[in-house]
This record gives structure tokens, C-alpha cells and sequence, in this order.
């Protein structure tokens, strides 16, 4: 009886408030939409849902939104009024929740039907007629579209026509005959005959027609073949200039590679001029070798224009990061009869030297709240060939807010130094490159004090030599054949020995350790209209030659620079996939594995290079250094004992369901699974190793998500709740029973609120 009479009442309101809108119409109907009624003739294959999200672009204009035939945004419309300024309550509110009215004068139904058919025609359906129609009832209007659709013409053969431009066309068409975007048995679309004529353009720039444009081209379609099929005859307007069928080739290069946008000559600049292997550099002074434009652009005079060459060098110029603008001018060369281009280069280079500070605040998911002040200072162009050196200086402070840990305060202070090439640097031999990317080279050092107050201080040394390459925009490899570290620990305090006397595996804290690194990774992503992946695949060794050259068989038996090095292989897998269903929507998954297989010198991975779980981007349910590995619990000792809680192996998945509730802000459900293990029981004990039964320590956790999109970066803030706890007892590990929102007990122990800026993955 309640329910009906809700709706009920609902009905009257939804009645009454409509009957306003008809009020503000004074006599005019409101759009209600398009109706299209499809008849299909039998050899018609697509289905009827197809074609009319097909024809629904031809028609025109969108109409108004509606609930239970109540247009309601049109109603607050009216309701909010004018605003009386471009600000305020009332302009925002009218913005925000509010749209204007879509008439029934603005309804076209003889034009809209035009274009109906002209887009059928345009997908091959030719001879398709559409017929449009008005209905009106009360204060609202409807259009009613009528399609006849008639069968899909297919392709049944492309030739080309030749003329007087024999070169040109022969050219072009042995290119169609392996490239050629139209083929026999395609169904005939516009799109992929104007998609042809593009791609047709930009081959044709790439074999030195430097003039020639699309346009220039022309297709004739004959649908008197018979049997629903067209044969399309490709050729070279009449109208096409000259210049457009002519090759060009290059004349000469100028570089001027410190170019002032106020121009050279404002104050008396006297340009010094150099010319190698063909390229004349003119600058105001040395500021930049020779041999950097040289290698950065991947052509030279005599040679055809190559319009995939001349992107290429833009490419590398820019990436080079040390120039703010680089335009390119061809000029063609008055008077001279074979066709040739003189090419000059305008480089502004970024102000050579910068400084810059930054002063973060964060809290962390293991308690610790802090601060760290850096200052960072860069040279653009330290040796003239466009290094980039970069010297770091930091300093920062964690301080724990629970009460068992709050003697335990954590200070850092440190400076990195790093070099990077825009080249391939290797020692005795010079390779030489014309990618599209530039390769790069990254030598970097540093160190770090940390200490960890009441227990002890350890000092990181760190060394990389490390190689970029971009095969692609899409594609990355890094690889890094040195990189070394070295860690030890200082003025270890007696309250961090007695409680290695009842748990002597905390030792492993205060070791000594080298790592002998190698590192190579491969990165890879792809964007298409509904879906995207992106996968990163990553080898991590160290010690294997020192471990063959010193016989090393056990654990930190032989020692390199006074430490025991370490042993291990570890391999790491990242995919991420996003499918996107209608405008915003989307479902993001990402899948991570990791294995790290300590060995003979070592039992566990370094404390560097342990894997973690939990917190903001991980598992959401749980606090970072709250879980795992294994079926292990951290204690809060445990957290202010160890460096680093983690484990050898990594297995997460996670999905999320992202809906736009606004423009700025989105929703987003998601669920968590994963944990880590330990190969041995050196650092965890027993809870920690990986057996068998590893997949009945798996974490369960889901929750809610509101991401708040400020522009320049998405503020996101997660509440995760576990439903599998892998530390509990293995029959009482799913707790989805014990859920209690009415408890704040409950509350405390299993809503996790994760704040963070970025989207998980």
C-alpha cells in the first residue's frame, strides 16, 4: 500500500512539474527525439541495431534528457532563470544541472533524412531512400524517419588510370598493390577511399614529392559492374600543379642552433659559421658542438626528400631536452632546374642552468607521517653536445603516531648525481644511429644516511651505467649492465641487539651487502577506441660472475669489497588491460607477477628489492606493511625492526569499474587479490616461505572509490574492505560474515580510507 501510494504521488509530481514546463513553452513543442523505423531489403546482412546507431549521427539535433518522460534538466532551466552575471550561483547551477530547450522548430526532418541517405550512401548502401516525418502530442514533438535500406555494394576491383605523370602513378600504384587500403571483397565505404588518399599522400612525401597533397587525388566510383559491386579508378587531377608530379632534392642544410626569437640581428650578433659533413651551423658562439647537430639530423644535401627523414630529425631535436622551440622552413630554389630545397633550422635553446626546490609532506600506510626538502640543480647542456647533469641534495623526517612506535623516528639525508647522453656512450666504440628516438645513456650516483633511531643507521651507495632506447613511441628498452650498491649499517644500539638475541633473523638488518647488478626491461603499450594494454617485462640478476669466479655455494660465504654480494634472479611481469564501454566508462585490470630466486650466496632478495603489498595502490583493504608475506602478521615491532617487509614473490590482480558522475568527479568499485611470499625462512620464519598451499594465503579486498579530477592531477581517495585475511586460521580466513558497519570496533579494524594523487594503475 506504501509503495503504490509513492509512486503515486511520484507520478503527480512528475505530472505537475512537466505541466510547468509547458507553461514556459508558450504554444512551441519540445524535441522528444527521433524514431527510425528501419525496412531492410533480404540481402541486407547488418543487423537492424547497427544501422540505426549508424543513422542516429544523421540525425539532428539531440534531444532534451528525460525520467519517466519528464524532462527535467529543461525544467530546472527554467526554474534557475537567467543568471544576472557570468558568475555565481545561479550561472554555476544552470551549468552544472540544468540544459535549454530543444524546440520543435529547430526539427528539420526533409534535411535530416538528406543526410540519412547521403550516409548510406557513403557506406555503399547505395540507391537507400529515408523519408521524414513530424508527430506531435501535447506540448512535446517527434521525429519519425522512414529508411528503406538497400544492399551493401562491395569493392570488386582498383585500378589506376594512367596519364601524362606516368612516374608518379607508377609509383603510386606498385605501392597500392602491397599497401593499398582498398581491396577486392570490402564493402565500400567513403571513409576508406579518403583514409587511402591519406596514406597515399604521406608515401608520396616520403619519395620526394615534396608538393604533393591529397587532395590532389581523385576517385571514380562505377556501380554499373553489376551484382551489387563497384570498381574504383584512382587518379591525379588535371589541376594538379607541376610541382606536385616534380621530386625534389635536398640543396642545402643551415642550422642555426642558438636562435633567438628576437632574431640574430637586433643586437649586432656576429654568427660564427662551420659547415660539416654538409651541414652549415651558424652560431652566435660555441655553444653547442658540431658534432650534436650533426648526429641529430638524419639527412644530407643531395639526397631525396624523405618526409619520414625530415620527422625523424624534428623528432630528435626535440627530444634532446635542451631545446624550448624547433621549427624547420624549406625554401625552394629560384632559377634552378632540377627541383632542389634549401633547409634551414631555427633551434632555441632552454636557459642552460636551473634550480629548482620542493618541500613534500606525506604520511605513510605504516604510521609514519613526515617531511623531506630537496633541492634539485640541472645543467641543459654541460659538455655543448647537450648532456643534461643533474645534482640532487635531500633531507627529510619520519615520525611514527602510534604509540609503540613513536620512539622510533626515522631521518634521511642524501645527494644523487646523474649524467645523461643523448647517445649511446660505450667505451672504445661509437655507434652511430638515425632513429627516430635518440638513443640515451644514464650514469648515475648516490648516497644515503638513514638512521632509525634507538636501533641503527645504515649508509647506500648506489652506481648505474644504464642504456634508453624507444624502437617507438609505443615501445621502450632499458638496460642497465652496471648497477652496483653497497650497503652497511652504523652505531647498531644495544635495545636492537637484545631484541635480535630473542629473533636473531632481525640481524639481517644491519648487514653489510653488495649488489652486483645487470638489469634489462622492455615496455610496450597500445591505445585503440574501446581498449588499451600496456605490458612491462623486467630481468633483474646479480652476482652471477662473481658467484662463478669465487665458487660461492653458501650463504654470504664470499664477500666483494669487504661485504657479502648477493645472489639472486629476479624476474617481474606488469600488464595492464582497460576495455571502455560507452563515452567514459571503463573496467582497468592489471596483473602483477614477481620472482625473485635468491641462491647460493644469498637466501632472501636484498632489502631493496623485496616486494611489498598493500596501502593505496595495492591491496586497499589492507595497510602497507600490515600483511604478508605469506601468512605472517607484522607486528608493530616488526615494522619498526625491519627495513623493508616484503618477500621474494609477488602475485596481484586487480580490477576497477570507473563511472564519470560529473565531469570532474568519477566513481569506481573495485577488488583486490595478492600477497607475497619468502623462498626461505631467514627473515619471517615459517608464515613467510611459499609452499604448495600458497594460493590459500591469497588476500581478498574490495571497496569504493571517488577520484576528484583537478586538471593538472586526479586526487583519489579508496575505502577497501578485506573479506579474506591470509593471517587468520586457514578455516576463518574468509570474514565476509563478520561484516558489522554498526560496529565501530569493526570500523576501526577493517575500513581502510586510502588517500592518494593518481589513479592506482
Amino acid at each position: 500500500m506504501k509503495t503504490r501510494l509513492i509512486i503515486s504521488t511520484l507520478i503527480l509530481a512528475l505530472t505537475a512539474a512537466s505541466c510547468s514546463v509547458s507553461n514556459y513553452l508558450q504554444g512551441e513543442k519540445l524535441f522528444k527525439g527521433a524514431e527510425i523505423q528501419i525496412d531492410k531489403a533480404t540481402d541486407v546482412k547488418e543487423s537492424n541495431a547497427n544501422l540505426k546507431s549508424v543513422i542516429e549521427l544523421a540525425t539532428r539535433p539531440d534531444h532534451n534528457k528525460f525520467i519517466l518522460g519528464f524532462p527535467y534538466k529543461v525544467w530546472f532551466w527554467y526554474k534557475i532563470g537567467e543568471p544576472k552575471t557570468d558568475k555565481g550561483i545561479r550561472k554555476f547551477l544552470r551549468k552544472k544541472l540544468a540544459e535549454p530547450p530543444v524546440l520543435s522548430n529547430r526539427v528539420n526532418v526533409k534535411a535530416a533524412a538528406e543526410n540519412i541517405q547521403s550516409l548510406l550512401e557513403n557506406l555503399g548502401y547505395f540507391h537507400s531512400t529515408a523519408k521524414g516525418d513530424t508527430v506531435n502530442s501535447k506540448q512535446f514533438c517527434k521525429a519519425i524517419y522512414k529508411v528503406k535500406v538497400e544492399p551493401q555494394y562491395l569493392i570488386n576491383e582498383v585500378s589506376w588510370v594512367k596519364d601524362s605523370s606516368s612516374a608518379l602513378i607508377q609509383l603510386l600504384e606498385d605501392d597500392s598493390k602491397s599497401n593499398s587500403l582498398l581491396n577486392t571483397g570490402d564493402a565500400y565505404r567513403l571513409s576508406d577511399i579518403t583514409a587511402e588518399r591519406e596514406r597515399i599522400g604521406a608515401f608520396a612525401k616520403t619519395k620526394g614529392y615534396y608538393y604533393f597533397h591529397p587532395d590532389y587525388l581523385m576517385a571514380y566510383a562505377d556501380s554499373t559492374v553489376g551484382n551489387k559491386k563497384v570498381n574504383l579508378l584512382l587518379n591525379l587531377k588535371h589541376t594538379a600543379p607541376a610541382e606536385a608530379r616534380s621530386v625534389y632534392t635536398i640543396n642545402s642544410i643551415t642550422v642555426y642552433p642558438d636562435f633567438s626569437l628576437g632574431g640574430y640581428f637586433s643586437q649586432n650578433h656576429v654568427l660564427s659559421s662551420k659547415e660539416t659533413d654538409g651541414i652549415l651551423i651558424k652560431q652566435n658562439s660555441n655553444l653547442f658542438k658540431t658534432e650534436l647537430i650533426e648526429k641529430s639530423i638524419t639527412y644530407r644535401p643531395d639526397t631525396v626528400y624523405n618526409s619520414e627523414m625530415i620527422n625523424a630529425t624534428l623528432n630528435r631535436l626535440i627530444n634532446l631536452g635542451t631545446f624550448k622551440f624547433v621549427k624547420n622552413k624549406f625554401d625552394t630554389i629560384s632559377g634552378h632546374s632540377n627541383n632542389q630545397l634549401a633547409v634551414t633550422y631555427f633551434l632555441t635553446p632552454y636557459k642552460k642552468k636551473s634550480i629548482q626546490t620542493s618541500l613534500d609532506a606525506f604520511s605513510k600506510d605504516n604510521s609514519f607521517v613526515g617531511s623531506k626538502i630537496s633541492v634539485n640543480w640541472k645543467n641543459k647542456n654541460t659538455f655543448g653536445g647537450a648532456e643534461q647533469l643533474a645534482v640532487k641534495v635531500y633531507g627529510g623526517f619520519e615520525v611514527a603516531t602510534t604509540d609503540s612506535l613513536k620512539v622510533n623516528n626515522n631521518f634521511r639525508a642524501g645527494t644523487e648525481v646523474s649524467l645523461k647522453f643523448p647517445s649511446y656512450v660505450v667505451p672504445f666504440f661509437k655507434i652511430k644511429e638515425n632513429s627516430f628516438y635518440p638513443g640515451n645513456t644514464a650514469i648515475s650516483m648516490g648516497y644515503e644516511w638513514y638512521e632509525k633511531r634507538l636501533y641503527y643507521t645504515k649508509n647506500f651507495f648506489k652506481l648505474q651505467y644504464e642504456f634508453i632506447k624507444k624502437p617507438s613511441a609505443k615501445t621502450q628498452i632499458n638496460f642497465a649492465p652496471i648497477a652496483l650498491s653497497y650497503t652497511n649499517a652504523t652505531n647498531v644500539t644495544d635495545s636492537f641487539y637484545r631484541e635480535a638475541n630473542i629473533n636473531p633473523s632481525l640481524l639481517v638488518n644491519v648487514y653489510a651487502e653488495t649488489i652486483l647488478g645487470t638489469y634489462l626491461s622492455f615496455s610496450k603499450f597500445s591505445e585503440q577506441p574501446h581498449h588499451k594494454w600496456y605490458i612491462n617485462t623486467s630481468i633483474d640478476v646479480s652476482g652471477n660472475m662473481a658467484g662463478l669466479i669465487t665458487g660461492a655455494k653458501y650463504y654470504r660465504e664470499k664477500k666483494i669489497i669487504k661485504a657479502p654480494f648477493a645472489q639472486y634472479v629476479k624476474l617481474d611481469v606488469d600488464l595492464h588491460y582497460t576495455v571502455t564501454a560507452g563515452r567514459k566508462k571503463s573496467l582497468a585490470n592489471r596483473l602483477q607477477i614477481g620472482l625473485g630466486l635468491p641462491y647460493h650466496n644469498s637466501k632472501a632478495l636484498p632489502f631493496s628489492k623485496l616486494y611489498t603489498i598493500g596501502g593505496a595502490s595495492s591491496l586497499r583493504g589492507f595497510n602497507a606493511g600490515t600483511i604478508g608475506p605469506g601468512s605472517l602478521i607484522p607486528s608493530a615491532l616488526n615494522r619498526g625492526l625491519y627495513q623493508i617487509i616484503g618477500g621474494d614473490m609477488k602475485l596481484l590482480f586487480n580490477t576497477e569499474l570507473r563511472m564519470p558522475l560529473t565531469k570532474y568527479i568519477s566513481l569506481a568499485w573495485f577488488a583486490d587479490i595478492g600477497n607475497t611470499w619468502t623462498k626461505d625462512t631467514l627473515l619471517f620464519g615459517q608464515p613467510g616461505k611459499i609452499s604448495k598451499d600458497f594460493y590459500k594465503e591469497i588476500a581478498f579486498c574490495t571497496g569504493t572509490g571517488l577520484r576528484f579530477d583537478a586538471t593538472i592531477l586526479v586526487i583519489r581517495a579508496d575505502l577497501g574492505i578485506p573479506l579474506r585475511k591470509p593471517f587468520l586460521p586457514e578455516k576463518e580466513r574468509w570474514v565476509m560474515n563478520k561484516i558489522a558497519f554498526g560496529d565501530s570496533q569493526w570500523r576501526r579494524e577493517n575500513l581502510i580510507l586510502n588517500i592518494a594523487i593518481g589513479l592506482p594503475f
